[in-house]
């Protein structure tokens, strides 16, 4: 084949929950024997059955990755960064004993800046090592950039984005996100990332909006409920619809935070994906914010149901949505497609697990 063109049915999910059932239960049985060690292991059964259900265009994915690779990176992290740490914090409360809080309070605020530079550099290497495991073709994608310069945007552009309120927030979410993919590669050709912040926008300022609504809300009820006052006697309740109204308040309040908090992101994922492209490849994403919202429903009505249980099908269900809504445009020509030169990296997602953030 020397020429895909390529409709927004790019992506397709073959896999069935039925097949991918005896997987899920395996693990977790293993992880629970193992103390938690196993879960490395499961995590890599996981991907494999998921990347090799997964078409791409002509073929369908593999993932290479290894348990061990994974368990590797854990414990680097660990030995590397976990003792340096645990050293750091007996030792801020032996100064804070000694009278010597200044100094404590130096090494404790040090220790913030390392973690906030190393969660940077965890989101960097963890989408190379992805991408490094993930073979097209055979075909796989990587970086020869080792991060480091990435943490250092992670750090001044978040501190940037909180100024003004967090208003520049979308942007610092943007301009990392362009940034991280611009470095990397699949087979011979770069990422390209162009995604435009200003799209999605005006979803973050309904935080703004939503504390002044609320502060209506309660004006309202206090011009409703204070009248009465008086007229209640001693001892006799206020009405249910004013009690009611009361206790709405601060729990309307995180349910439409949360809404909004979904709307932006679900905006946010999709101007961000439809700003990148490989080579002739431009991708996209469909989802609205109806339907992330019916995956986290569906997520927590299935936990629910399950007494916690179903809470091991869960990457299932968010790696369906995301090829399922995932699509790309244009062409490739597939017989120009070569091996990627960058290196690999020897061990897994060491920082990811123990900093517990996401590639993506």
């Amino acid at each position: 084949m020397d020429e895909a063109e390529v409709g927004r049915d790019g992506f397709a999910f073959e896999g069935d929950w039925r097949d991918y059932a005896p997987i899920a239960f395996t693990n977790l049985l293993l992880t629970i024997v193992t103390l938690g060690v196993y879960r490395f292991w499961a995590t890599t059964r996981t991907r494999r059955y998921l990347w090799a259900n997964t078409r791409f265009i002509d073929d369908r994915l593999e993932w290479t990755g290894t348990g061990k690779e994974l368990f590797v990176g854990f414990l680097m992290v660990i030995i590397l960064i976990g003792l340096p740490f645990l050293f750091i914090q007996f030792g801020a409360q032996a100064l804070v004993l000694q009278g010597r809080a200044g100094l404590a309070g130096i090494l404790t605020m040090l220790a913030f800046l390392v973690i906030f530079y190393m969660a940077g550099l965890a989101r960097f290497r963890a989408l190379r090592y992805r991408l490094s495991r993930t073979w097209w073709h055979g075909i796989r994608g990587g970086s020869d950039d080792p991060g480091f310069g990435y943490g250092a945007s992670y750090m001044w552009k978040s501190f940037v984005g909180s100024l003004a309120l967090g208003l520049l927030i979308p942007w610092s979410m943007m301009s990392l996100w362009n940034e991280r993919w611009n470095r990397m590669s699949f087979g011979p050709h770069m990422f390209q990332s162009a995604g435009d912040y200003r799209p999605t926008f005006k979803r973050f300022l309904l935080f703004y909006l939503l504390p002044f609504v609320l502060v209506a809300i309660g004006a309202f009820a206090a011009i409703w409920i204070f009248p009465m006052m008086p007229r209640l006697e001693q001892g006799t309740p206020p009405p249910a619809g004013a009690i009611l109204l009361i206790a709405l308040i601060p729990i309307s309040f995180y349910l439409v935070l949360g809404l909004i908090a979904l709307a932006f992101y679900a905006k946010f994922f999709r101007v961000a994906v439809d700003g990148l492209s490989l080579s002739g490849l431009n991708f996209h994403f469909y989802a609205s914010t109806k339907q992330w919202l019916q995956l986290f429903l569906g997520d927590i009505a299935l936990v629910i149901c399950t007494l916690g249980i179903g809470a091991i099908f869960l990457q299932y269900r968010h790696w369906k949505f995301f090829i399922t809504h995932m699509g790309v445009t244009g062409e490739i020509l597939t017989d120009e497609l070569t091996q990627s030169q960058t290196k690999t990296a020897r061990h897994g997602e060491g920082l990811l697990d123990a900093l517990d953030v996401g590639a993506f």
